[in-house]
């Protein structure tokens, strides 16, 4: 028997199957993980086995070393994905073999755990072992529990009974009246339950509901978007879809965007389906990501709940998988493989005969676009849950407060608003897209404006940390009292962040509690679990947040929103800033008034007549859909053309210049000649300069950027260009291939 391995070393040159004969001994499978001899010297290195045969097409081949896993980590599905990723996203095969496990086990640096366990052995005459030890009180108490529990019972729980026991534990167990063993122990995560009984859905939601189990029954890889305005009870259909799934012995996955929807979201599960959910998501211990891939892979876990690279998790007799809030950019992987979550769910529903849903208030463009024309099923909740009204939403013209000499980041409107909300002792929510306490420091001398030495960003300002800090490296500096170009001491902070609004509140209403949630909040483990738990206890009457809070989170009290800044993403340079506009602030209203209490939202903006601001104030996505589609098509963005970006990045500016303007010049010519002459007019645009971002982490960037029409000839078209991007990695230190790119900068 031979073995086909993928050797774990990512590179270009091996990144192939090579055969090893497997040793009579050794009982491999596809998916096992081995070591093998590899190179001129022989050096054990890591590898997937990924298929097996019975002839070798060399005379002389080596062997296999050793099993690293008794049990194939990866299972027949996961390696045939791999490969179509390996096509689809132009990326080597063992980079997407590595996404199907947790990272640890990679150079075996993590391990199950094991803890000292004792019992009672058997034979022994516990009261006579118990009258020897009158005079050492410390070991007969442990030695009468360790008898009353009857079982073996681990050497922590012994502690918790008898604190500092471990000494008389030890003693017990020279004299023979304990056995020790050890035994493999689940770190479980701290998940929080929230009560989730099921309740009798609307007829739109058992229509739903009756939609995914069909397609479920079908069995043929089924895509259904579920477009349902926010509190419409998208969760609960969820929860029916997977309760169907799993009556028919098969498993779901479950995704969500932001690792702060996470609890909530295991919460409701949890309550719903015990202990039968897994989690996955980067917040996890090593150990406790580990052992929740272990509860997976071994059938304990029947339901997968996590962020973007859940989509991997392995699930033999997968059958549905969801994906909440399916419009947000976090599903894009921003590293090699750049998989797109939603593409790879699509692929896999499709190899394992099961079905896909989308679900989202406000839908990217790309799936309504894809479900209007029937590729996709499309599901309607068109209104909230027991009859609850949308959110009231007032807009504010910023420059209308101006004028009545109003400077401060809040409008009286807003103010007004906030002091009811708070009066009637309910909860609000303040969103702006910005943390910190103002976006730049400037010089109101010389215009000077203080950057970044490793990126070409301008520094944020940070009031509780009394300094500025680059949001792309971390790096910081302290705030200077004089311009370092002018040397005038006229520095200020410009802009609005998290920080400064809370400072605003706090001003405003002292005796008001605050809770704020941003990256600068969120970097302890556990703080979205404890934030989150004390905002829907009551704890605290006002929330202040990024994006963080936009969606996803359901909040009985709440019935106030205020959007400090609408305008904050809408004028950004890239094609999408409209589409996330309006998703951002549809999102965030669909916070208030999910219970009882009506809602009500208040939306500041310096541009109030602007298309987009009408449509997120009407909650209007079917009108912001037939507009913004047009805008696309007047100007050929996608969906009726297709972006690829190269992104050349070098410590030495002129070695990224270079490797970028030469490669312009030979790609251009290796496309048209793809494209040939009835193509000529399918390449819309191919151009070479510095990227938008010129420098990150002391890295100078240039880019060349393709605009392709969508016709026959893409493929062929993209499929050049990748095979280009893989003769020209090594021009500099980083050169990174992107299709239609989340980020333009």
């Amino acid at each position: 028997m031979f073995a086909e391995v993928i050797v774990d070393i990512a590179h270009t040159a091996v990144d192939r199957r090579f055969t090893y004969r497997v040793p009579d001994e050794l009982p491999v499978a596809a998916g096992h993980r081995v070591l093998v001899p590899f190179g001129l010297g022989d050096h054990l290195k890591e590898g997937f086995v990924v298929a097996l045969k019975d002839e070798s097409d060399y005379p002389d081949v080596k062997e296999i070393r050793k099993l690293i896993e008794p049990y194939p980590v990866l299972l027949k599905e996961q390696i045939a994905l791999a490969e179509w990723m390996q096509e689809a996203y132009h990326c080597l095969f063992v980079d997407a073999l590595r996404l199907m496990i947790p990272a640890q086990m990679r150079g075996m640096r993590i391990r199950e755990k094991k803890v000292r366990t004792v019992v009672v052995p058997d034979g022994l005459d516990v009261t006579a072992a118990l009258e020897t030890l009158k005079k050492a009180p410390a070991q007969k108490r442990v030695l009468e529990l360790a008898a009353k529990i009857g079982a073996a019972v681990s050497v922590p729980d012994l502690n918790a009974f008898y604190p500092n026991s471990t000494a008389a534990v030890n003693a017990l167990i020279a004299r023979g009246y304990l056995a020790e063993n050890s035994a493999v122990v689940f770190r479980h995560p701290k998940k929080l339950t929230l009560h989730a009984p099921a309740y009798e859905l609307t007829d739109a939601q058992n229509t739903a509901a009756n939609e995914i189990r069909s397609a479920l029954e079908r069995g043929a890889g089924d895509v259904l978007l579920l477009h349902g305005v926010t509190g419409s009870g998208k969760t609960e259909v969820y929860l029916k879809a997977i309760e169907d799934c799993l009556s028919a012995g098969r498993q779901a996955i479950v995704l969500v965007p932001e690792i702060s929807l996470t609890p909530q979201t295991v919460g409701r599960f949890t309550g719903r389906f015990g202990d039968r959910i897994a989690v996955l998501h980067s917040r996890l211990s090593a150990g406790e990501r580990f052992d929740e891939w272990r509860r997976i892979r071994f059938g304990i876990a029947d339901i997968v709940i996590g962020a973007r690279s859940a989509v991997f998790a392995p699930l033999e007799r997968l059958g549905l998988i969801i994906i909440d809030e399916e419009h947000e950019s976090s599903y894009q992987s921003e590293s090699q493989p750049r998989y797109l979550a939603g593409e790879v769910a699509a692929k896999r529903v499709r190899m394992q005969n099961g079905a896909l849903v989308l679900g989202s208030a406000t839908p990217s463009l790309m799936s309504y676009s894809r479900a209007l024309s029937g590729k996709y099923r499309l599901l309607t909740l068109p209104a909230r849950i027991a009859g609850r009204s949308l959110p009231t939403v007032e807009v504010v013209n910023m420059r209308d407060e101006l004028l009545m000499g109003n400077n401060g980041i809040f409008s009286d409107r807003l103010t007004e608003r906030l002091s009811e909300c708070l009066s009637n002792g309910q909860q609000a929510m303040l969103f702006i897209n910005r943390r910190g306490y103002a976006t730049f420091v400037s010089c109101r001398n010389c215009g000077y404006v203080l950057k970044c030495d490793n990126c070409d960003i301008s520094m944020t300002y940070h009031k509780t940390e009394s300094r500025t800090r680059c949001h792309y490296c971390g790096a910081v500096k302290p705030l200077p009292k004089e311009c370092p170009n002018c040397k005038k001491p006229f520095i200020k902070q410009f802009g609005i962040g998290t920080e400064q609004v809370e400072e605003t509140v706090h001003r405003l209403f002292p005796s008001v509690r605050t809770l704020r949630m941003d990256t600068d909040t969120m970097r302890e483990k556990g703080s979205y679990e404890n934030l989150l738990s004390a905002f829907h206890r009551g704890e605290a009457q006002v929330l202040i947040g990024t994006q963080m809070i936009a969606k996803g989170h359901d909040f009985p009290n709440v019935t106030l929103v205020g959007v400090v800044a609408a305008d904050t993403t809408l004028n950004l340079p890239d094609y999408r800033a409209p589409e996330r506009t309006f998703q951002l602030l549809t999102q965030v209203a669909g916070r208030a008034g999910r219970d009882n209490l009506p809602g009500r939202v208040v939306l500041q903006t310096y541009e109030p007549n602007h298309p987009i601001i009408r449509f997120a104030r009407e909650q209007d996505y079917v009108g912001f859909y037939h507009y913004e589609i047009m805008e696309r098509k007047k100007l050929l963005y996608p969906p009726f053309s297709l972006f690829i970006r190269i992104v050349f990045a070098d410590r030495d500016e002129r070695t990224a210049e270079r490797a970028c303007l030469d490669c312009a010049k030979s790609l251009e010519s290796e496309l048209r000649a793809v494209l040939g002459e009835e193509g000529r007019q399918d390449l819309l645009l191919l151009v070479a300069a510095e990227a938008p971002i010129a420098r990150i982490s002391g890295f100078s960037r240039y880019q060349i950027l393709v605009k392709l029409l969508r016709t026959k000839r893409l493929r062929d078209a993209i499929g050049t260009t990748a095979a280009f991007h893989g003769r020209h990695r090594e021009d500099c230190a980083e050169v990174q291939m992107e299709i239609n790119p989340q980020e333009m900068f």
